[in-house]
């Protein structure tokens, strides 16, 4: 089906979010109700228009979830229940999973059944008629209880290259008990495209053709179709955009591509293709300006590092290393950004190496908001100085905020908030029985506004001391330091044939809670290299607060 034979009405797309259920049976993934309230009410401001929140009565945390949604409901969005179909040989009505269920108040709930009848007699150890029954019946409970239904068909692609016939009668027994959306579901992961393109033709034929008014007395429409893909054979989301083609108006998938195992489909990388590609409206031209900063503010509440190279949202979606393409971008986006970034709310990066030329240069200035002249000396002393430190081991394509403070500098833009006078750091070995490692104690020497301050402070290991005592130090004069925090910590050595006395390079990222950077330091002593880069990494942090500041004191 083409684009031009596409009607106004089959251009919508229901988005459906399940990282609070999906999405966080990843491993290593854990939520408290404070977490998936907080990512709930940003997928509400995103325009997400389906939110799955979990299975009540599974476990206490998913209970409280539904209540406080109840007390406090979110704007736009639909919240939804999940669970399975009753159990074999019990009426519906008799069984208290649903009941559970029901309390949670939704107006929309998702069901899944099997598919495959490989999990019907051997998982469910039932009959293939009793599984059909299961689904009818479950969907007309909730449906006599003014329960909307949403049915996932749990492994249907599976179950459908395996015996579709059968497979065909469980979305028929669906229909018959009102379902309104029919999700085809790979749940293992392992069908390719051109499988998902052939099967979902299929199943929108079929189920349009089916006599919907004669089968159900619920629904005077057949249901729709929506896809559901998990990213085990890394083609979660050409499956869904595959299926969206052929007919599927729903389309489920996680924030990040979090999920079980590979993840489920991504819907950071799904939304602006579905949208800014294909056409399909999905959520408010304003609302898809929100996505990249949706995403990273979701990897922060559970507590995953973002993903700098995914597809549209990541740090390096848009960045750019080579002069030639640096060259080529400042004339004309096009020539090598596919969509512009600022529609997912993403910006170009023009990274700084030692492949750099002065486009490199000139272009990184511009987005620190210095307008500097390529005829400037200082330009091209600023780019040799850069080459000669990274020939020495810096890298700043990962620390542009060490780069910012390096070319501010030169041009005698740098502000001084503080001086390191000195520091001592000790460690020594904890040999108890119950509690081996290190304990470590820094003390430091620093100097603000003119007076001297000297701080000590212990640490689990000479880095978090070194760090502790500064802040301690620092707190006083500068008490915004108290939202700065360490988000990640890499140490590489570089010349490994040197053995112990290898340089050492060192990264540290900070963040304070809205903003992120990253800075470098290099050197013999991985203490050394440390303190450069956690020096670097609280003036950068003040740098922000200080122009945060004096923006707002123009603005008012």
């Amino acid at each position: 089906m083409t684009s031009d034979e596409v009607t106004t009405s089959q251009k919508t797309l229901w988005i459906y979010d399940t990282t609070l259920r999906d999405g966080a049976q990843r491993e290593g993934l854990s939520l408290s109700i404070e977490d998936k309230l907080r990512i709930a009410r940003q997928l509400d401001r995103l325009g997400i228009p389906f939110i799955e929140g979990g299975w009540p009565g599974a476990n206490p945390k998913d209970v409280q979830f539904f209540w406080q949604l109840k007390e406090e409901p979110l704007t736009q969005a639909e919240i939804v229940a999940f669970c399975s179909t009753r159990r074999p040989g019990k009426a519906a009505a008799d069984d208290p999973m649903l009941q559970s269920i029901l309390a949670a108040g939704t107006n929309w709930v998702t069901l899944f059944g099997k598919s495959w009848d490989l999990h019907i007699t051997e998982g469910l150890q039932t009959t293939l008629e009793e599984n059909l029954a299961m689904i009818r019946d479950t969907i007309e409970f909730f449906r006599s209880h003014s329960r909307r239904v949403i049915y996932d068909a749990e492994h249907w692609f599976d179950g459908y290259k395996r015996n579709p016939d059968y497979a065909l009668k469980t979305l028929e027994a669906a229909i018959a008990g009102g379902a309104e959306w029919l999700v085809l579901c790979d749940t293992n992961g392992g069908t390719l495209p051109h499988e998902i393109t052939a099967i979902v033709r299929h199943v929108v034929t079929f189920v349009t053709n089916h006599q919907t008014q004669e089968n159900s007395p619920h629904l005077p429409i057949p249901p729709q179709i929506g896809i559901h893909t998990h990213n085990d054979s890394g083609t979660a989301v050409a499956n869904a955009l595959t299926a969206v083609v052929e007919g599927a108006r729903m389309v489920q998938g996680t924030i990040n591509g979090y999920g079980e195992r590979c993840g489920n489909a991504n819907l950071c990388t799904l939304l602006p293709n579905l949208q800014l590609k294909l056409g399909y409206a999905c959520v408010q031209t304003d609302q898809l300006a929100q996505l990249s900063e949706s995403s990273r503010l979701i990897s922060e509440v559970v507590n995953l590092a973002p993903d700098d190279h995914a597809p549209f949202v990541g740090l390096s979606a848009f960045a750019h290393k080579g002069g030639i393409h640096v060259s080529a971008v400042e004339r004309n986006p096009l020539t090598y950004e596919h969509i512009q970034p600022e529609l997912i709310g993403n910006r170009r990066r023009i990274v700084i190496s030692d492949q750099a030329g002065l486009s490199n240069v000139l272009a990184k200035a511009r987005s620190f908001g210095i307008d500097l002249d390529k005829q400037n000396p200082t330009c091209r002393q600023i780019l040799q100085h850069l080459k000669t430190l990274e020939n020495e081991g810096y890298q700043f394509e990962a620390a542009e905020a060490s780069f910012e403070l390096l070319m501010r500098e030169a041009l005698g833009q740098r502000q001084e908030f503080f001086t390191i006078k000195d520091f001592h750091v000790r460690s020594d070995m904890v040999r108890d029985t119950i509690d081996r490692g290190s304990l470590s104690l820094a003390t430091i020497k620093v100097t603000v506004n003119g007076k001297d301050i000297l701080e000590a402070a212990e640490g689990n290991g000479p880095v978090s001391a070194l760090d502790a005592a500064l802040r301690k130090a620092l707190m006083n004069s500068y008490p915004e330091i108290a939202s700065f925090h360490l988000t990640d910590y890499k140490v590489r050595i570089l010349d490994g044939t040197a053995g112990t006395s290898a340089k050492t390079r060192v990264l540290i990222e900070s963040s304070n809670g809205h903003q992120r950077w990253t800075t470098v330091g290099v050197s013999g002593n991985i203490i050394e290299a440390s303190y450069h880069a956690v020096v670097e990494g609280l003036e950068y942090g003040l740098m922000l607060q200080s122009r945060a500041k004096a923006a707002l004191t123009s603005s008012n």
